[in-house]
């Protein structure tokens, strides 16, 4: 039997060395540690998109496309770190028929798994709203379950400050209707990082919000009274 796929303990310690010296001039001196830790992340969302191709469609072809550059943006903020101290990615799956995304962080200390949509566009927005104001019940049951309460808690993300247009404040289901993301986290501490099961855990974590994602490749796909869109 094969090895379990894993991430490094050497991964996890390049990180909090660059957290400590963020700079460039001490980058340039641990080229080889990044790249091996790069390396080490790369395997691990290979084997991360292996497993979950066994029971989901995803378009992320592979690790390294999956994987978040690890250099900062200063072209408009000159006074922010060169370096962003983790290894991040996304998997997304096959759209237009399935819908959501798959997120990993990599941080020591700081590490977590999500699930959901970051960034819904307006009328996909319009549409979810529509959702929760005809069936709130349906929401409430898809994420009010033991597994995701288990899992991941309530939802996160970014949220209107009051209601938004069309629905009154007092509506049942405003603490839904106010979200302008709908994402589902899950923390982990480094030793659980650095376990033999990480990768299974990852896998039955993201496997565990199937019904609210097939729920919403539903809804996105259909208008309001249930008819698939052209």
């Amino acid at each position: 039997m094969p090895s379990p796929v894993r991430i490094d303990r050497s991964t996890l310690a390049f990180l909090a060395d660059l957290a400590r010296h963020n700079d460039r001039d001490w980058f340039q001196g641990q080229r080889d540690r990044y790249a091996a830790a790069q390396a080490d992340m790369h395997a691990f969302a290979d084997a991360l998109i292996e497993r979950m191709r066994r029971h989901d469609r995803i378009a992320t072809a592979s690790g390294r496309e999956s994987l978040m550059r690890i250099f900062t943006d200063q072209r408009f903020h000159k006074d922010r770190p060169p370096f962003k101290p983790r290894f991040a990615g996304g998997l997304s799956r096959v759209k237009p028929a399935l819908r959501g995304s798959y997120f990993y962080h990599i941080e020591p200390g700081r590490s977590f798994v999500a699930c959901g949509f970051f960034g819904p566009e307006p009328a996909d927005l319009k549409r979810i709203r529509t959702d929760i104001a005809q069936d709130p019940a349906r929401w409430k049951r898809l994420l009010g379950t033991k597994t995701v309460r288990t899992n991941f808690g309530a939802l996160i993300g970014d949220q209107v400050r009051t209601a938004p247009r069309g629905y009154p404040a007092d509506h049942p289901a405003i603490d839904l209707l106010r979200r302008r993301q709908f994402l589902l986290k899950h923390a982990f501490s480094d030793e659980e990082v650095l376990a033999a099961d990480f990768l299974d855990q990852v896998v039955a974590l993201y496997r565990s919000v199937r019904p609210f994602f097939d729920h919403m490749s539903e809804v996105l796909t259909t208008d309001a009274n249930g008819d698939p869109l052209p």
